[in-house]
């Protein structure tokens, strides 16, 4: 027995000023397997109480929390075993001061994370555009969030470029937006005639909405055109470049069938010949 006891406390030294004891290794050990489960146990009562994107929510920032519990728990142990917690962080300092830079932009995007998380910026299914990108989310993770673009391409974007960058978050305010499309017409064209035209082929596209009606707005005089702009509300933003090219095909055929002409810009040159006399 006596054995047992020498054994476990049989001191494992470090450098002069770092020890501990098989014991020591022991109680640390079942610390860390006692809080593993407890913060399961956490984790799984909280999620009875939430609802699916709540779950998603909570499940990415319990992630990040853990590893704070994990740190705290294991330093206090190492701290009432006897374990000089002042010298582990002296003997390591320089370590950690240069595996900190090197996770410096990481540990930026964990942060930034936790904030859209907590802020609630973006949710799943939001349509964004970052940096000229536009995509549907997909996912948020701590570190990285994915989105899909049009084309299918998976975006991966950093999470600290939400808070470095100009976000827009085109489904903010729910998933109808409103779109334009800029026409020119030939001086002399009968405004009210295209104006009833660009209303009645607009409607014709089932994702154009009917409330609020699409409406037709004067823009300006320009040097070879009368400048309009058809404004219209569609119900699926994540799909608005499809719908504003089917609706300037049906434009060009609407405006051909009517002879209403799209002017472009032209240039008169004018050439001055200069005969050139000699003197006999």
């Amino acid at each position: 027995m006596q054995k047992l006891l020498d054994f476990f406390n049989y001191q494992i030294k470090l450098g002069s000023s770092i020890s501990f004891s098989v014991k020591s290794t022991l109680i640390i050990l079942i610390v860390f397997i006692f809080t593993r489960y407890f913060l399961k146990l956490i984790r799984r009562i909280v999620f009875r109480t939430l609802n699916k994107q709540a779950q998603y929510t909570f499940k990415s920032i319990f992630s990040f929390f853990n590893y704070f519990v994990y740190i705290i728990v294991i330093l206090i142990t190492f701290e009432n075993i006897g374990v000089n917690v002042t010298a582990i962080f002296a003997a390591s300092a320089a370590l950690l001061v240069g595996v900190g830079l090197a996770l410096q932009t990481f540990i930026q995007d964990i942060i930034s994370g936790v904030f859209i998380i907590a802020d609630q910026t973006v949710h799943v299914g939001d349509i964004i555009q970052l940096d000229g990108q536009v995509g549907k989310i997909e996912n948020i993770t701590l570190r990285t969030t994915r989105a899909v673009t049009i084309d299918n391409k998976v975006l991966i974007i950093p999470n600290h470029k939400f808070l470095t960058s100009i976000l827009y978050n085109w489904t903010e305010n729910g998933t109808l937006t409103r779109e334009n499309i800029h026409v020119g017409v030939a001086y002399g064209t009968d405004l009210e005639q295209v104006k009833k035209l660009l209303i009645d082929l607009t409607l014709e596209f089932a994702e154009v909405m009917k409330e609020p009606e699409p409406d037709v707005l004067f823009n300006d005089f320009g040097d070879n055109s009368l400048d309009l702009k058809l404004s219209f509300t569609i119900n699926n933003s994540f799909a608005s470049g499809k719908v504003k090219s089917s609706i300037r095909y049906k434009i060009y055929e609407v405006f051909n069938a009517n002879s209403i002409d799209i002017p472009f810009p032209q240039r008169t040159v004018w050439l001055n010949q200069v005969e050139s006399k000699s003197n006999d």
